[in-house]
């Protein structure tokens, strides 16, 4: 628990202020606020955090500049809460706890209680999204340094598990090393990543026992490339520095580099993966509409790579499964972006497969650069997009035309990007790329919600429905599933006032965790920092 201390500020009545409950009397924000951004400036301090910095900002903008803004030019907590979840989803597969889907809902939740503030990043964003709105919104560098924060926070347990990795090879974290050694650690670190909150950072004897047994499987194979690519690559960028008849050794801040761009790049590379397998889904689709007869879903034999052992209940609650005809189909685009496709569970986040559907509507926002659009003009621009299954150029039939000037007329002229309807719509014009966007219960799509739940088919019934799979399908014209229930998820639905008192201790609170994290990295720092004679002041942790 942090002690905190907020000196509150008696003023003068005045245009602007935030006043209290008693007449005359107002509460200065702007000094709290403005040590809130000294310290996230704090945690990304040094060249390598500038360019990250510039990186997102490259990533974001144009998303920021298609996004509803307040009175003021800002995003609401909704935008903000849009944006965030947005970024992670397309650049890393992120699914963050605290920025959980929306599923749809009208109402999505703020800011989380005090004891998930506790936990660094997913209530540090919530609580600084809740507690910015008192000063208009957040704008553009507001927001980007929250992500860039956020990254910072999260990759601090990549931090944690090198040192544990360290540990169970025996390799001292001072001095240097030979490149075995750096391999043998990175693979432990990659193990140790790939369990998440399984994983167990004190037990060596079980860890080593674990790393052998994995270490014979041919999927490993895989992991083992990717960490000994990561290396290779840190070598080509300091090769102007390195002496090439020297066997090259490697300090602790050489592996903290490397899993620095391990921890990065993790989601990207782990995609392939998902990638199989929506080809692998894609060949049980014979209509091409991004479905399949739930008696070929679970159809596959045994000897295949992939076999589809999620229970129907699991596909219902997750939106996965079309009821609406005869025969049960599940939704391939619906079914990868599923909890169950989700990897490395850790206390904050989760490794899920990329959002393609993100990366389309990003596309879509850069083009039009605005909350609204007209309906042939998007009907144009989509017609020239492609995707993985779609080229282009094409014709999208007259009734999609229909549609999309059906959803302009509900919302009073114009086609708003962020909304459930244009979200259904996208859906049919990439079934296989975006999730059709059933109202659900958030928690649902969450893999923490299914920790403790069974998730898969019982073998008998299992059989039992993939025995369908030969029978003779339905061979009526299909009819597409439409709902005209819109959703604006990022606009918000009505001002909700916080309380002043609240609104600082929030600001106090999320300014202290900042605070002790970077204490706790300083303190980190000194663990491995080089201590022959003088203090090692420009030492950066690179998480």
């Amino acid at each position: 628990m942090f002690a905190v201390v907020v000196s509150l500020v008696l003023l003068s009545a005045e245009a602007g202020s935030i006043r209290g409950r008693e007449e005359g009397r107002t509460i200065a924000v702007k000094d709290v606020q403005a040590d809130l951004q000294d310290a996230m400036e704090a945690v990304l301090r040094g060249d390598s955090a500038s360019k990250r910095v510039a990186n997102i900002e490259a990533r974001v903008w144009q998303t920021f500049q298609a996004l509803p803004k307040n009175e003021v030019g800002r995003l609401a907590p909704r935008g903000v809460r849009y944006l965030v979840h947005s970024y992670f989803m397309k650049e890393h597969g992120w699914l963050i706890k605290g920025l959980d889907p929306h599923g749809n809902q009208d109402e999505v939740s703020d800011v989380q209680d005090a004891s998930i503030l506790q936990d660094k990043a997913p209530a540090l964003v919530e609580s600084l999204l809740e507690a910015r709105r008192s000063n208009h919104g957040l704008a553009l560098n507001d927001v980007i340094t929250m992500i860039a924060t956020l990254e910072r926070l999260i990759f601090d347990e990549s931090f944690t598990l090198l040192q544990a990795a360290y540990n169970f090879n025996g390799v001292s974290m001072d001095g240097s090393v030979e490149q075995k050694s750096v391999h043998d650690v990175l693979t432990s670190y990659l193990l140790l990543f790939q369990l998440g909150n399984k994983g167990n950072l004190t037990d060596a004897r079980l860890h080593r026992a674990l790393k052998a047994r994995v270490s014979q499987r041919d999927d490993w194979l895989v992991v083992d490339e990717f960490q000994r690519d990561a290396v290779l690559n840190h070598d080509f960028a300091k090769q102007s520095r390195s002496n090439p008849f020297v066997e090259p050794l490697y300090t602790f801040q050489d592996s903290s580099d490397i899993v620095e761009e391990l921890a990065h790049g993790y989601g990207k590379w782990q995609n392939t993966e998902c990638r199989q397998m929506k080809d692998d889904l894609m060949e049980l689709d014979s209509d091409g509409d991004g479905r399949i007869p739930i008696g070929k879903f679970y159809g596959r034999s045994d000897n295949t790579k992939y076999q589809f052992t999620e229970s129907l209940q699991y596909l219902q609650d997750i939106g996965a499964l079309d009821e609406s005809g005869s025969e049960k189909k599940v939704r391939i685009s619906n079914y990868l972006q599923g909890p169950s496709n989700c990897i490395a569970s850790s206390t904050y986040y989760s490794i899920c497969c990329l959002s393609e559907c993100d990366g389309l509507l990003n596309e879509l926002e850069a083009k039009i650069g605005a909350p609204t659009v007209d309906p042939m003009h998007l009907l144009r621009l989509v017609g020239n997009m492609s995707s993985s299954t779609v080229d282009t150029p094409r014709q999208l039939p007259v009734f999609m035309a229909q549609r999309l000037k059906s959803i302009a007329d509900q919302n009073g002229g114009g086609v708003p990007l962020h909304g459930r309807l244009f979200s259904e719509w996208l859906h049919y014009a990439f079934p296989n790329e975006c999730p059709y966007p059933h109202i659900l219960e958030a928690k649902t799509l969450t893999p923490s919600h299914w920790a403790n739940k069974k998730v898969s088919v019982e073998p008998e019934t299992r059989s039992e429905l993939a025995s369908t799979a030969a029978e003779e399908e339905d061979s009526l014209p299909k009819e597409i599933v439409w709902s005209s229930q819109e959703v604006l998820h990022v606009q918000e639905t009505k001002k909700r006032s916080t309380s002043v008192f609240r609104t600082i201790m929030q600001l106090a609170v999320l300014l202290a965790v900042l605070r002790a994290a970077i204490g706790n990295w300083a303190t980190l720092r000194s663990m491995v920092a080089p201590t022959k004679g003088k203090k090692c002041d420009d030492f950066q942790l690179p998480f």
